[in-house]
């Protein structure tokens, strides 16, 4: 559910502006740059083995060179060495929802996000839907180590109806445009295809089939025409924000359907859109049934459908509380003053008519939606940690820590919850081979903590350092960027 304040479309003489950018910070490894020995650290490899104590970790070339216990791995010569005694070492982590773009373009995404990224050890993400234009070049940027910043996948546009949700749309009516979009889009190498709300039936089945024969994964919302069963049968890969899941486990269905399209016949009052909302919510949550959850549940680990429930967006966006939106936070400092008066704006409309009645009833349906989660974890159903930042008050890079927190909350075991940020997303994006795991051979991305995660996922807040493509960033560089950030914002 992303907000774009600024930005244009495709344009693909644009993707040559790569050579024009100008590059602030230097990140690449050289030949000569010496390897990086953590020693005497504490290892969650994220696999089911026991944490692995007193261990040296060696980085060299970008990859982890070697893993073994500290008296007997041999560091070489010239080699950078950080004593961890007491810290904890794990995979960079992984933000599955976010939108790059989405904080204003050119600047937004390379002085905003990258660097509250990185400060809260987020290495890779998966952009939900942006302009190419700006994320082919800022990818390269990186990639080449011309800007310190996190791995990107990304669909580029999205696919909707008419009028989309969002842009930068695509619009999808028929056969003809899901077959040209989807074509037009895996030349332009994008990595997925990301579906919108909007699109209608037959649109959201003839791109399934055109994603088929393109041999690309499709992800995203379970349209408002479509079940989320029949989304499972069409092959979407992950449904995000647990779109439609609910009401997908009541035994009203097609009832809730039907009065989700209700279009009025005469323009509603506000009064009378709101009361309709309600009714439909309170149906929603009364309607629910067990068996029928199980089924859905049951359907989603058959066809390997993935979910990216980004509980701390229906916290704040779908399912506020007073509690919710009152909350201070003091995070407010390192954004930008544009971007947080659209925050505030949005969080006034929504204090506005928020009674104490849907105060209870959102608390409810929050509760319901983080137990469905529970549910689908428990049956081997894959979770996938994303926030949707940079939404109104999902904070970009600390946002997944609030994510994590949440999905605890919701009864996933610490182990879990940093499983659906590490080793999940490398599994879903096949990337499992390099990354997800601290693992002898794997890319050097990697988070070194002041305290257990497992024992407290609120631990992975605690940051002494990243490792990003074996380069060390240590809580020195970490502060640095946090100061820039806020020089930036009050700039703005």
């Amino acid at each position: 559910m992303p907000f774009f304040p600024s930005g244009g479309f495709l344009k693909p003489a644009i993707l040559t502006l790569a050579s024009t950018i100008f590059f602030f910070l230097c990140a690449c490894s050289t030949p000569h740059e010496p390897a990086l020995a953590i020693t005497h650290v504490t290892v969650l490899d994220m696999t089911e083995a026991a944490s692995l104590v007193d261990q040296t970790v060696l980085i060299e070339k970008q990859h982890i060179a070697a893993i073994g216990s500290s008296s007997a791995v041999a560091i070489p010569r010239g080699a950078q060495i950080l004593d961890a005694r007491g810290k904890f070492l794990i995979p960079g982590l992984t933000d599955m929802h976010i939108h790059l773009t989405a904080a204003g373009e050119p600047n937004g995404s390379r002085k905003f996000m990258l660097p509250l990224l990185l400060a809260n050890g987020i290495t890779s993400v998966r952009d939900m839907g942006g302009y190419l234009e700006s994320l082919i070049p800022l990818r390269k940027e990186i990639e080449e180590g011309k800007r310190l910043g996190p791995r990107i996948v990304t669909p580029g546009p999205y696919l909707d109806g008419s009028p989309p949700s969002f842009e930068p749309s695509l619009v999808v009516t028929n056969r003809v445009q899901a077959d040209e979009d989807v074509h037009q889009l895996v030349a332009l190498g994008v990595d997925f295809i990301k579906l919108q709300s909007m699109l209608g039936r037959e649109a959201y089945l003839a791109i399934a089939q055109a994603a088929r024969r393109e041999h690309i994964t499709f992800v995203g919302h379970v349209p408002d025409r479509v079940t989320a069963s029949e989304a499972a049968d069409a092959g979407q890969h992950s449904i995000e924000h647990l779109t439609n899941v609910l009401r997908g486990c009541s035994r009203d269905e097609p009832k809730l359907m039907r009065e989700q399209l209700y279009i009025p016949l005469k323009q509603e009052t506000s009064e009378q859109s709101h009361r309709r909302i309600v009714d439909w919510q309170h149906e929603l949550l009364d309607s629910y049934w067990p068996e029928r959850a199980a089924n859905l549940v049951a359907k989603f680990k058959e066809k390997d459908v993935w979910q990216t429930p980004t509980l701390i967006l229906l916290k704040n966006d779908a399912f506020p509380t007073t509690e919710s939106l009152t909350a201070p936070d003091a995070r407010g400092k390192y954004i930008p003053p544009r971007t947080l008066e659209i925050w505030n704006k949005s969080r006034a409309v929504q204090m506005s008519a928020l009674s104490p009645q849907d105060s209870e009833r959102h608390a409810q349906l929050l509760r319901k939606s983080m137990d469905m989660v529970a549910e689908m974890q428990k049956a081997g159903v894959k979770i996938l940690a994303g926030t949707d930042s940079p939404a109104p008050y999902v904070f970009p890079g600390s946002g997944l820590h609030d994510e994590l927190q949440l999905l605890v909350e919701a009864g996933l075991t610490p182990i879990e919850a940093l499983q659906s940020a590490t080793m999940s997303p490398a599994e879903f994006l096949g990337t499992a081979k390099d990354s997800g795991t601290v693992e002898k051979g794997k890319r050097a991305d990697l988070v070194l903590l002041d305290a257990n995660p497992l024992n407290d996922i609120r631990n992975t807040r605690k940051i002494h350092a990243v490792v990003l493509r074996g380069k060390l960033l240590d809580r020195v560089t970490l502060d640095a960027l946090l100061k820039d950030e806020m020089a930036v914002a009050s700039a703005h």
